[in-house]
């Protein structure tokens, strides 16, 4: 399936008959989720981020991200206009173990899970496959270029991941809205193609 460019619609339109697709953004700690859906989203993207402190150091591992100070603590909302019927809302989810029940509630409803990766903590996104793959949601895998990260090829990634021949796997610039917008249809294209009779 070919989609148009996205034109933006005003902000408080929609079309009638537009198709809505719940879309989840998931991913570990730190990978760029919030970063994602600033990007990509039409409308004025919606955070609920809170400050760290030293106390959520204990619990979240900030090996390889030493500069972060500010983590998502409910959810991440945007939305996005693939053509003139079919619209996906965001939701960006944390991506700590001790939000799971927050994943589960995020996840319910959606159609589909683009999940980021980062090169240089890979070991630390199977949790959040595990929960992906338990909710028996189709999703695609982008890897979110860092800068200094290690660059492996992308079948390199496919196989430390242990992902399946047909899933999704891109890379990307979550500071890119063209190249977030990619990774949105590519997923949105094979949601649509496993399961067409459940979203028309």
């Amino acid at each position: 399936m070919d989609f148009e460019e996205p034109s933006p619609p005003p902000v408080d339109y929609l079309p009638r008959d537009a198709l809505m697709i719940k879309t989840v953004i998931a991913g570990p700690f730190a990978v760029g989720k919030t970063t994602f859906v600033s990007a990509v989203s039409e409308t004025r993207s919606l955070h609920t981020e809170e400050r760290m402190t030293e106390a959520g150091a204990l619990i979240d591992d900030l090996a390889g991200v030493n500069e972060k100070t500010a983590t998502t603590v409910g959810t991440d909302f945007g939305r996005l206009t693939l053509d003139s019927h079919l619209v996906l809302y965001l939701f960006g989810s944390p991506g700590q173990r001790r939000f799971r029940l927050l994943w589960e509630d995020i996840a319910r409803g959606a159609l589909g899970v683009l999940v980021l990766v980062d090169t240089r903590r890979l070991d630390s996104a199977f949790e959040v496959m595990d929960m992906v793959e338990d909710s028996g949601l189709p999703y695609a895998v982008a890897v979110n270029r860092f800068p200094g990260a290690p660059e492996h090829s992308l079948e390199d990634v496919r196989r430390s991941l242990d992902l399946s021949a047909d899933t999704p796997l891109l890379s990307l610039d979550a500071r890119s809205k063209d190249e977030c917008l990619d990774a949105l249809i590519a997923l949105t294209e094979y949601v649509l193609d496993r399961s067409p009779m459940e979203v028309t």
